[in-house]
């Protein structure tokens, strides 16, 4: 099969999404399939944790502009322009058998706008719960979901300009309606899209780990805890809806003796770090390659992981768990499907105001840090279920993915 991937963002560039289509296209390719990659061309300097570069002859890099201060990520404008660009560049490749939709913007119309001129069928993969991730970075999310929804309507002109509504689930379903199937990353967010009537059945495909570097990063681990005390990690985007600002109050507060290692970058770092300024053990690594952050985790006693109903997946406690990491969950959704091997914060009180609420969950949080760093200090931290480690290579998850593909060709 030809398979072609669309994202909103390059798959050079940071993000969880970005890292599992890297392995995703790794895989297939493995499994004697062609993948073309369409995302925006990069301006900034591309990430470490990306093994393919701007020559890269799977990538068609569309015209693009810079949409973040730091020019890492970009957007190109779903319109006629772009599609001609795009069907110049895809005369130079294979007959396309597949659509993969994995995005939720710019590179989700254009996708679907390519498979319509094209009479392709396409699989759409949903990364991103759009209301609140919009919620996290603006108080006018409201009149930004109206616009998107009207942006939507005018870029899918024939596809989903018929669904309305101006929320997050409508936004949602009109990108679903040009798709043959859609997949989520994982069943509490497969269940919320089915329950909000964006697709009737959501099939449920995890992100997964690279087979061959969890098995390498797991025989470079030492079989036994090196002493010390106990060593947390923190990694992502530092934004508001990844909750590192309220993390760091927490840990502050807790007054644990512990070591503290956050990976990643993004324009709350400079806040980050005052937050935790002058305190010792707390070690800011910036961006690594993905084995380094890996070999990192799999160093660990504890993975933290903050987010509150942003993610889809959340892709981090499932890397730690098949790397033998327990972790510090505060989303109760993947606290349920990660099953075990984690320490679970307990969530606020849904009727007291914002501000109470979150003063509620960084007490919480404090608490659980304390809780957690008292077990590992006794060599009684949780173990991962090893049921999961088992899922989440990526070898069954593109197994599970080529069965969606084959299907939806099937029905044709």
């Amino acid at each position: 099969m030809h398979i072609v991937f669309f994202g909103d963002q390059h798959l050079d560039s940071l993000g969880g999404a970005q890292v599992s289509m890297r392995l995703q296209r790794q895989f297939l390719e493995r499994a004697g399939h062609t993948v073309t990659v369409v995302a925006p061309r990069m301006h900034g300097a591309r990430s470490g944790s990306a093994p393919q570069g701007a020559a890269d002859p799977a990538n068609v890099d569309l015209p693009s502009m810079p949409i973040t201060l730091d020019r890492e990520y970009s957007m190109s404008w779903p319109g006629r322009a772009t599609d001609r660009f795009l069907d110049r560049a895809m005369t130079r490749r294979p007959a396309v058998d597949l659509v993969h939709v994995q995005a939720d913007f710019w590179g989700a119309f254009a996708g679907h706008r390519y498979a319509r001129r094209h009479g392709i069928p396409v699989v759409h993969t949903m990364h991103n719960r759009v209301d609140v991730g919009i919620a996290a970075v603006t108080p006018l999310h409201r009149p930004v979901l109206a616009v998107l929804n009207a942006w939507r309507r005018g870029a899918m002109r024939g596809i989903g300009e018929r669904v309305r509504g101006s929320d997050g689930w409508a936004f949602l379903r009109g990108l679903a309606a040009g798709a043959s199937a859609v997949t989520a990353p994982s069943t509490h967010f497969a269940r919320r899209l089915e329950e909000h009537k964006v697709f009737s059945s959501v099939d449920v495909v995890w992100n997964g780990i690279d087979d061959d570097l969890r098995a390498a990063t797991l025989a470079a681990a030492p079989t036994e805890r090196e002493p010390g005390r106990p060593r947390f990690v923190w990694l992502g985007r530092m934004s508001p809806e990844k909750r590192l600002l309220p993390f760091l109050h927490a840990f502050v507060s807790s007054g644990i003796d512990a070591d503290l290692e956050i990976i990643g970058g993004g324009a709350q770092r400079p806040a980050a770090e005052k937050i935790v300024a002058g305190r010792s053990g707390v070690h800011f690594a910036g961006r690594l390659t993905y084995p380094q952050t890996l070999a990192r985790i799999a160093a660990a006693d504890a993975l933290v992981q903050t987010s509150i109903g942003f993610e889809t997946q959340g892709m981090t406690p499932f890397e730690a768990a098949t790397l033998g990491t327990p972790s510090i969950i505060c989303d109760p959704d993947i606290a349920a499907e990660l099953g075990g091997g984690l320490w679970a914060v307990s969530d606020a009180d849904a009727t007291a105001d914002p501000r109470e609420r979150e003063a509620q969950r960084t007490a919480a949080l404090a608490e659980t840090l304390r809780r957690a760093a008292s077990d590992i200090a006794a060599g009684s931290a949780p173990v991962p279920d090893r049921e999961v480690s088992e899922a989440f290579r990526q070898s069954s998850r593109t197994a599970a993915m080529i069965e969606v593909y084959e299907r939806v060709l099937a029905s044709r």
